[in-house]
């Protein structure tokens, strides 16, 4: 797709949608390029969201990824507040909330993905799931709001988003709880051990843990609390009730278009949809992989990779993403880095003393190394992300002598 007469409209402003629209115009696009987006921000980093915005208010310039200005040197037009709400496939054009149609030659979907809410939340000023920057804002009003009344928090789920919630509300010297359902915290992601590890590190630093624990219903009490109600008769007041129990694709735009979608809109790993001319990228998309299986990743480095291949996918280049993924998070100032998928495993081995100081947990799955979770351990993260699924690779036993050199190991992946 080249010409200075072509159009590529790109709906969802955030990091994929982002990455799609600078690609585009950095490998040769002469046309139009159109980044809308229906949040009133230029486009801005979400991983400081749950961390520093909640507790430090770093500068909103610091947030920003990219300001209208810069997008403009670009040729890149960004359209703030304004919301898709449907698109034609056939005619190749899309209709905005203000009743315009937009025309486009090309179409990048990076429609993100919608916090999943426990029923009857809804209503209630104490309930909150965080997502976009709004929600982090009215978050960090709430833990304040709390500080000075002396109300603790909840946080319904224990996965990243929660985790890192809680370290940020502990800092502040809320009082905090963390209910998981599962039988420990983020279960589908680490092994049991460094599951445990991190249960230990929250309550060491105060946080209480129920987990197990089956949420039956949220009940508003006032103008700001809510108590949430378990299954087993218990219940809890809170000044601020966060649910992070994972997020729904917005693939709404898409299945009504008739392009495929199975828990996301499905693409190749040019993130290609099943309509020509559609690409799709991010928190949006579900990958199909050569033997038939699907994936969904949610990071920053899916989004950016995914946006790039979508880019290149329209303009008529190839550039699968099948790099090994990496993930991080940030919590108590401590660095956990993930390197790979460990679905699967069947086979771990600790590398170092489990402490801050730094360690890493090696999986393998039939004798191969497929993740490495790093805490505090980022030559251990960098090394991983390298050689996983190489001939470069380290074996169970390399990894369990601990007089064995694995960086030894870099130059036989170069």
């Amino acid at each position: 797709m080249t010409g200075s007469d072509q159009h590529i409209l790109v709906i969802g402003a955030g990091q994929a949608g982002l990455q799609a629209a600078e690609t585009l115009r950095s490998n040769g696009f002469e046309g139009r390029i159109s980044l809308y987006g229906d949040e009133p921000y230029a486009p801005y980093h979400r991983p400081p969201l749950s961390k520093a915005w909640l507790t430090e208010k770093i500068d909103e310039r610091q947030l920003t990824i990219r300001d209208i200005s810069a997008l403009e040197r670009k040729g890149i037009l960004l359209r703030t507040g304004s919301v898709i709400e449907a698109i034609d496939p056939h005619a190749r054009s899309a209709r905005v909330s203000d009743g315009s149609l937009v025309h486009w030659s090309g179409l990048v979907l990076a429609t993100g993905a919608t916090p999943r809410r426990l029923p009857g939340s809804e209503s209630s000023k104490a309930v909150h799931v965080l997502r976009s920057r709004r929600d982090a804002t009215e978050i960090a009003e709430r833990l304040q709001h709390c500080a000075r009344e002396g109300r603790p928090i909840i946080i319904i789920g224990g996965g990243f988003i929660g985790l890192e919630v809680a370290a940020s509300a502990r800092k502040l010297g809320l009082d905090v709880t963390i209910v998981e359902a599962a039988s420990r915290l983020l279960e589908r992601v680490l092994s049991s051990d460094l599951s445990q590890w991190y249960a230990d590190l929250h309550r060491s630093r105060g946080t209480k843990l129920l987990i197990g624990a089956q949420v039956s219903n949220i009940e508003p009490v006032g103008p700001d609390q809510a108590i949430v109600h378990f299954a087993d008769g218990r219940s809890v007041q809170a000044g601020l009730v966060l649910t992070g129990i994972g997020v729904i694709p917005n693939d709404g735009l898409a299945r009504k278009a008739g392009i495929e979608c199975d828990n996301g809109i499905v693409v190749d790993d040019c993130c290609r949809t099943s309509v020509p001319n559609i690409v799709a990228a991010g928190d949006c998309t579900v990958r199909r992989l050569p033997d038939g299986a699907k994936i969904r990743l949610e990071s920053v480095q899916n989004a950016v990779e995914q946006g790039r291949s979508a880019a290149l996918a329209l303009l008529g280049k190839e550039k699968p993403f099948t790099e090994t993924p990496w993930f991080w998070s940030d919590q108590y100032g401590i660095k956990l880095q993930i390197a790979g998928l460990s679905h699967g495993a069947d086979t771990w081995v600790r590398r170092g003393e489990s402490s801050e100081s730094g360690f890493s947990i090696f999986h393998f799955k039939q004798d191969r190394l497929i993740a490495v979770d790093s805490v505090n351990a980022v030559k251990d993260h960098m090394l991983a992300r390298r050689v996983i699924g190489t001939s470069a690779a380290p074996t169970i036993e390399q990894v369990q002598d601990a007089r064995f050199d694995l960086f030894t190991l870099r130059s036989k992946s170069a």
